[in-house]
């Protein structure tokens, strides 16, 4: 039988009406200046950085909902609504080791839930999904140390892959697969996967029926064309179908890690396929400055128009077809930093030892040592470092001012440098 949400007679028509309208009025195109309306909006000063709990995602959930409405997208959410609701203790978020039960402001979140019938007749659906929450005036996981407070707009973190998930919303709302599509807006990622976490554990869709899951995190900064995407080990024909859609407007950077600090990890742990659409770290990660005036409107739409294709291929594949891999390179879930930063941009593609960067920030403490882009962090403070995880446990032993050292690998050669913090 296939997958239906059930529903009342009058959304039902409400809908249909809907759907025929878009269908006839709109293309459903992906254009740069639809991404930027959406990233405008949800990365305003007016949404206070929409950290989550707070009535700022609110008004974000809403307006992804609204749009939902609009494409014809029937409410997968609570009680035939589009929201899933749960609840985040911040007791958790500021002290790791306590309990679900320990004293502290209980927050109350959303995912936002939509789903698009296929015009075939099989039960199996494609899931895509981006995070919508940031970072708030940066209380959890800021980089940003100046004292005064500012707030966290996250216009490519994850401005960017909401707009991406609306954006292909309007697309297939136009341009029907024949498979159903679920679209997951998650909120909670940035305190830890949370939304994404309770979605897999309380699924409003059967999660056996789903071929894939397909995540947009950070999509809005790409550079010469650069796109990585994440979880190709996680099914043997990945490869290939990325490789085939990509019409040679895209510089691919394939990583086979199923896992990592975004939302796929918890379809991954389902044993779900999974991919994530990433275009790489910036020096404004994390912090105020991450604005809609330094998003690449035209690159991030060469990421949808990827995943497009990605999407026809999916839709002619059976379940069998795109088995679930146990892929290398087991990552944790979420990465946190309370002690000082170098200014550095990591290079998430690398699956060396130690750490690959990409560029150092002018005046920052890597800079001043005389760390360059390209080099290979692999030791500070005299300990070995063998991946990014360690560079991050290292550095929150590690105090302000204190005085250490640093060592990578620059063309293969050792060299240990003197480090401020």
């Amino acid at each position: 039988m296939k997958l239906k949400i059930h529903s009342t007679s009058a959304f039902l028509i409400l809908s249909a009406l809907t759907f025929f309208v878009a269908c006839n009025n709109q293309s459903g195109d992906i254009t740069p200046a639809d991404i930027e309306k959406h990233i405008t909006f949800l990365a305003s000063d007016s949404l206070q950085g929409r950290e989550a709990g707070s009535a700022n995602e609110a008004i974000a959930a809403n307006y992804i909902a609204d749009h939902f409405r609009d494409f014809g997208l029937e409410p997968a959410g609570d009680n035939e609504t589009y929201f899933q609701e749960f609840t985040i203790n911040t007791a958790v978020l500021r002290n790791p080791h306590a309990g679900d039960d320990a004293e502290g402001e209980k927050l109350l979140s959303k995912n936002v839930v939509g789903l698009l019938q296929g015009t075939g007749n099989s039960d199996e659906l494609i899931i895509i999904g981006a995070h919508y929450d940031h970072l708030g005036f940066g209380e959890f996981g800021s980089l940003y140390r100046g004292e005064e407070e500012r707030i966290h707009n996250g216009a490519d973190d994850n401005a960017s892959g909401t707009a991406g998930v609306l954006e292909l919303a309007e697309y297939f709302s136009a341009n029907r697969p024949k498979k159903d599509v679920l679209f997951l807006a998650f909120s909670g990622e940035e305190m830890g996967l949370l939304g994404s976490a309770y979605y897999v554990d309380n699924p409003t869709v059967d999660l056996e029926n789903a071929l894939a899951m397909i995540n947009m995190d950070m999509i809005g900064r790409m550079v010469d064309k650069k796109l990585m995407i994440f979880g190709i080990g996680t099914a043997e024909n990945w490869t290939a179908i990325i490789d085939s859609a990509n019409t040679g407007d895209l510089d691919l950077n394939l990583v086979k890690d199923g896992t990592g600090a975004s939302d796929h990890t918890s379809f991954y742990y389902k044993d779900i396929p999974v991919l994530h659409y990433f275009t790489d770290t910036h020096a404004d990660y994390h912090r105020p400055s991450d604005d809609t005036e330094y998003i690449n409107m035209n690159g991030t739409a060469l990421a949808l128009h990827h995943l497009v294709r990605v999407m026809v291929q999916l839709d002619e594949l059976q379940k069998d077809e795109l088995a679930f891999v146990e892929a290398p390179g087991e990552q944790r879930q979420s990465m946190s930093l309370e002690g000082p930063t170098l200014g550095v941009l990591p290079d998430y593609g690398y699956e060396g030892e130690g750490m690959k960067i990409t560029g150092v920030t002018k005046g920052r403490a890597a800079a001043n040592a005389g760390v360059q882009g390209g080099d290979i962090i692999v030791g500070i403070a005299g300990e070995e470092l063998a991946d990014i995880y360690a560079y991050m446990t290292m550095l929150n032993k590690l105090k302000k001012g204190q005085l250490t050292t640093i060592t990578v690998l620059r063309d293969g050669e050792r060299k240990t440098m003197d480090l401020e913090l």
